[in-house]
């Protein structure tokens, strides 16, 4: 899957757009989905690891370089430990508002300013680049599917389509569509970061299903 320089929370975020309506549809838990990247991704990379159950920080002066990565490692060394399910929900919608300004400085979202009600300053984005998004979405839907065996395919990518999986997308996954056993072998092609990610991706299907409860 190509991923090129961008984190996994951002590939994540693109994998969610809907090309052919050029908007995000069929999953209300987009925060906690690009949350739940960054965690994971932090945890691939070595700088979060699992303590019983609570996300903690390695070393408390290290960086990758990611201002969304980084923005995620500062926060959680700067606050009380909380276990992973917690920092799945807690302030996403801050790690969610840096991909997507990553996105348009890299040039893969278009920003619009506009003034909601009138009055409100706010901004709303559109794919810039649909083929490119599509092209990473089928990438997605065969590393799903198979038949590649999991440990052909990179830590990354695994983590990257258990995710998506576990929030249900649409743009991946048709309605009613399981994939728990590939789901679980991609978990554990996650080497070091399967703990953490297996209770992220826990944590996802948890608030995917609250909110098809609660619609």
């Amino acid at each position: 899957m190509p991923v090129g320089p961008l984190s996994l929370p951002a590939h994540l975020y693109l994998l969610a757009w809907d090309t052919s309506k050029s908007e995000i549809t069929g999953v209300t838990q987009i925060p906690q989905l690009v949350r739940a990247g960054a965690l994971t991704e932090l945890a691939q990379r070595g700088l979060l690891l699992d303590d019983d159950g609570i996300a903690t920080p390695v070393d408390m002066d290290a960086s990758t370089g990611d201002a969304v990565l980084d923005g995620l490692l500062e926060l959680v060394r700067e606050s009380r430990p909380h276990r992973w399910r917690s920092w799945v929900t807690l302030h996403a919608r801050i790690t969610l508002d840096a991909v997507r300004e990553q996105l348009a400085a890299g040039g893969s979202l278009r920003a619009r300013k506009r003034r909601a009600l009138g009055l409100f300053p706010t901004v709303e984005y559109d794919l810039a680049r649909p083929a490119a998004v599509e092209a990473l979405q089928e990438e997605a839907r065969r590393i799903l599917r198979g038949p590649a065996p999991a440990v052909d395919i990179s830590d990354r990518d695994a983590a990257v389509v258990a995710l998506a999986a576990a929030a249900g997308l649409r743009t991946l996954l048709p309605r009613k569509e399981s994939h728990d056993t590939r789901v679980e072998e991609l978990i554990e092609r996650s080497g070091q970061a399967a703990p953490a990610l297996r209770k992220v991706v826990h944590e996802l299907r948890g608030a995917v299903a609250a909110a098809s409860a609660g619609a």
